[in-house]
């Protein structure tokens, strides 16, 4: 059984290769090792082994693992479903939290953090296969959501983040990838206050490279790199 380092190792050989067929270098796509149900030691290690971002996806899980010191040293990124009972727990907590995906999440974390007196980073979560049963905000609501945001205090909005539909086909995730990277393009252009689209989340571990080839400089990583859940 190969070590997290050697998976990183591995998984950071595979974005040098896509990143340059995308025309970038590695150095462009940010890696969020996903650590759900992953022990603190494990994350640990992997934060020894050069990853400088943690993604969780449950708020108790995190809480915990926090405590125990596992974020230490890198940054910490809400990377699970977002429900309106948990923000308080995440803001000023997390450097970035990756799922927000309506007006009310947004206006509860503009809150959080004006009283805490700090800004919190997110990204705006697209339901881009407006699948029924995922969270996220639908394409064509995007720009209102955005236009919303601008106006809210304590919230600053660093990019999106997608969980498209998985297909085993290769081309079929690119569809949907593409589709994001346009979306992700068109929003650049416009100009909103607390809105900086810099970042696009896209890719786990059986599409991470399909992702950056089809434009993401962000993807979450988990069983490629702490091995099956």
């Amino acid at each position: 059984m190969n070590s997290i380092s050697d998976n990183i190792k591995t998984v950071r050989e595979t974005i040098a290769k896509a990143a340059t067929l995308s025309g970038r270098c590695a150095d462009d796509i940010t890696l969020v090792a996903a650590s759900k149900t992953k022990p603190a030691e494990l994350v640990r290690e992997a934060v020894r082994a050069g990853i400088a971002a943690i993604g969780e996806n449950r708020v108790q899980e995190m809480t915990e693992k926090r405590g125990l010191g596992a974020y230490d040293g890198a940054d910490l990124h809400f990377i699970g479903h977002l429900q309106t009972n948990k923000v308080n727990k995440l803001v000023g907590v997390c450097d970035l939290i990756e799922t927000v995906s309506s007006k009310k999440l947004v206006e509860m974390i503009g809150t959080r953090a004006v009283s805490l007196e700090i800004t919190q980073n997110v990204l705006i979560e697209v339901n881009i296969g407006k699948e029924p049963q995922k969270s996220g905000v639908l394409p064509e609501h995007l720009d209102e959501l955005l236009a919303f945001t601008a106006q809210t205090k304590g919230i600053n909005v660093l990019g999106l983040m997608a969980i498209p539909p998985f297909f085993e086909n290769s081309e079929r995730n690119c569809y949907y990838f593409d589709m994001m990277y346009n979306l992700f393009v068109d929003i650049r252009t416009k100009k909103y206050d607390n809105v900086s689209v810099r970042l696009l989340s896209m890719g786990m571990s059986d599409t991470y490279e399909d992702a950056i080839r089809s434009g993401a400089n962000m993807v979450r990583v988990g069983s490629a790199i702490f091995g099956a859940r």
